[in-house]
């Protein structure tokens, strides 16, 4: 990529990043009116970065363009939510709780239909690798190794999406990576995982490995008490 490229992409993402974190965060209010040309002058950018920035806002529903007035900023019923970046601004926000319990309600409702999914459809490499994850899940927890306990949880939630086949389930692997990430930015995650969430991931990995829906189904809903009970403290 030539040299003058390069500089323009940071530059369109520097932009993006800082209205797209003013957007979610009300700083911009929805109604504001942006131009290219007010864009220009604030981040000593060509009018073709000013555009390139803003389209990536647009795409995202945060702004749409008036013609005669300039670029005006929506409100989150026009947002698409589900957009990892969209997701990174909210729970960045002064805003962040409310973006993180709407996100892990989402989680609870589509984790316990995945479950029964993957426990019919789970490949048996997908089967042993969830059993592995479940097994590190509880050494790490046990030994209080936090951040790597961490990454295998989420590993072991992408898997169970996918594990369904089915494709809008396993898009939403990201919403539930930054969901997990989440508990532990806002002090919900305690430093040792309680022994019944270790058993129940264990419970799930077998069920789905044993291809019975019903019993994953039991053994998510104990994880999801468990998720509920930290996001009523």
């Amino acid at each position: 990529m030539p040299k003058n490229s390069a500089v323009a992409r940071v530059g369109r993402d520097a932009i993006s990043e800082t209205l797209g974190r003013e957007i979610v965060d009300g700083a911009l209010s929805p109604g504001t009116v942006l131009t290219l040309e007010s864009l220009q002058q604030r981040f000593g950018v060509s009018r073709t970065v000013a555009r390139d920035s803003v389209k990536v806002l647009e795409s995202h529903g945060l702004l749409y363009s008036k013609r005669r007035v300039g670029l005006v900023v929506t409100g989150t019923e026009h947002w698409s939510v589900f957009a990892p970046a969209v997701i990174a601004w909210r729970l960045a926000s002064r805003h962040a709780r409310t973006a993180f319990i709407e996100l892990t309600q989402l989680r609870i409702a589509v984790e316990t239909e995945a479950v029964a999914m993957a426990a019919l459809r789970r490949t048996e490499d997908q089967a042993r690798r969830l059993l592995d994850l479940a097994a590190s899940m509880r050494r790490l927890g046990e030994t209080e190794e936090v951040e790597e306990f961490m990454r295998a949880d989420v590993a072991f939630h992408r898997l169970l999406l996918a594990a369904g086949a089915n494709s809008m389930f396993a898009a939403l692997a990201e919403v539930v990576t930054e969901v997990l990430t989440g508990r532990a930015q806002h002090g919900l995650m305690p430093t040792r995982p309680m022994p019944e969430a270790l058993d129940a991931h264990e419970g799930v990995a077998r069920a789905i490995a044993d291809q019975d829906p019903e019993a994953a189904r039991r053994q998510m809903e104990i994880l999801v008490d468990e998720v509920r009970s930290a996001l009523e403290q």
